[in-house]
């Protein structure tokens, strides 16, 4: 590395003459180097990225206040914390090497990283580490240790927007491949449908047989399953499209007993009891009927797979000054950590011939009526699901107010 640039200033003819100042001269110098302190002070604290001097064996010999921010430091950590522990395993990641013996490190002239520091809360950081070439001796004829500046980068929010904005485009890929191919199977089905209506022509031509009238059943049932096929498209189609919803004034606990009078059936034969707790003064919300029955039905459809033969599925919704809350809980086989952390993603599924949309079409239509979801799940015990509509008639809570006494 070439050697540094000398400066020749003002303050360096005086440094360099420093044994033949008088006191006066000497006090004007310390005043002089206070105030380039403070100047340099000032300058490093303007800078948003954070500033490190790392002493011999890894002790923060300098710390703007961006990288106090960045790394937790306080000020009397600046000379006593050691920067290698307060990030754990960021020296093996760096490549540094310690020597026990005299209490140094060596490293990379220079070295860049993204690293994720968990305290004082979870971020992600690009580091630069550099090495100052300042060995040798003082007057004193002490040996200088090397010393390393790292640069800290806080790089979550551009971090944040990168992924959100690839899940955003790989969801639309998703959807846009899931439209496609929904839209290719109902070609068939309509030439299944009309090839089956001509021969249900045809056997009424023919001469009425026990055999014609069995075959005259299978197609009516072939005809009711291909409705029915057609059905499920078009819903399925209708749910990833990227629709605004059709907002109108929406009773939940309507939409909640259409979605049971479907599945009503099936519960039964699964031995499942549902049980609803929701008054009937319950307010309105501003929605679009068939994308929450959407919502309702894939949520409710989870909880009765999730726990097969027999169990219950508790709702109950209530409400505040401002939101309708509303809790789907079942008693199934419940969700691991690990599972609940990836269960919006597209096509990430616990079930063995589910599709992994379900969740995904869950989440865009409640973000289009501006309502949350949440998920609770203990394994072995069962699931939650909680989820939070904005009210279209929001009350305003007026703190209450002592009266104030007349002026005298």
């Amino acid at each position: 590395m070439p050697a540094p640039r000398k400066r020749y200033g003002s303050l360096d003819r005086i440094l360099g003459r420093i044994d033949d100042l008088d006191p006066a001269n000497l006090a004007i110098l310390v005043q002089r180097l206070a105030g380039e302190r403070a100047l340099l002070e000032t300058v490093f604290n303007t800078i948003q990225e954070g500033v490190l001097v790392i002493g011999a064996g890894g002790v923060i010999e300098y710390s703007n206040m961006a990288a106090n921010e960045i790394v937790g430091l306080r000020e009397s950590d600046v000379g006593r914390a050691v920067f290698w522990k307060l990030v754990p395993g960021l020296a093996h990641s760096l490549g540094l090497h310690f020597d026990a013996g005299n209490d140094t490190c060596t490293a990379a002239p220079a070295i860049t990283r993204e690293v994720e520091i968990t305290y004082p809360e979870l971020r992600h950081v690009r580091l630069h580490l550099s090495r100052l070439d300042c060995e040798g001796t003082t007057p004193g004829g002490e040996i200088i240790q090397p010393r390393h500046v790292v640069i800290l980068r806080d790089i979550t929010e551009e971090k944040i927007s990168t992924e959100d904005l690839l899940e955003s485009e790989r969801t639309n890929s998703i959807l846009t491949l899931a439209a496609g191919v929904a839209h290719e199977i109902g070609n068939p089905l309509n030439s299944i449908n009309i090839h089956l209506q001509l021969i249900q022509r045809r056997l009424e031509k023919a001469k009425a047989t026990p055999n014609t009238e069995r075959i005259s059943e299978s197609i009516s049932v072939c005809a009711t399953e291909i409705k029915r096929l057609d059905d499920i498209i078009h819903h399925f189609l209708e749910a990833i499209r990227p629709s605004h919803p059709d907002l109108q004034d929406i009773q939940l606990l309507g939409i909640i007993a259409e979605v049971f009078a479907l599945l009503k059936t099936q519960c039964e034969d699964l031995d499942i009891r549902v049980t609803v707790s929701i008054g009937q003064d319950l307010p309105v919300i501003s929605g679009d009927r068939n994308q929450l029955k959407q919502v309702f039905f894939n949520l409710m459809k989870n909880a009765m797979e999730a726990m097969g033969q027999g169990g219950r599925i508790d709702i109950a919704a209530e409400a505040d000054d401002e939101y309708v809350h509303v809790r789907i809980a079942d008693t199934g086989a419940g969700i691991d950590c690990d599972a609940l952390s990836r269960i919006f993603e597209p096509f990430f599924t616990t079930k063995a011939g589910g599709h992994g949309l379900g969740m995904m079409v869950v989440v865009r239509i409640l973000r289009a009526h501006g309502a949350l979801i949440g998920i609770e799940s203990v394994p072995g015990q069962g699931t939650t699901v909680s989820l939070q509509f904005p009210q279209k008639h929001r009350r305003i809570k007026l703190l209450r107010t002592e009266p104030r006494e007349p002026v005298s």
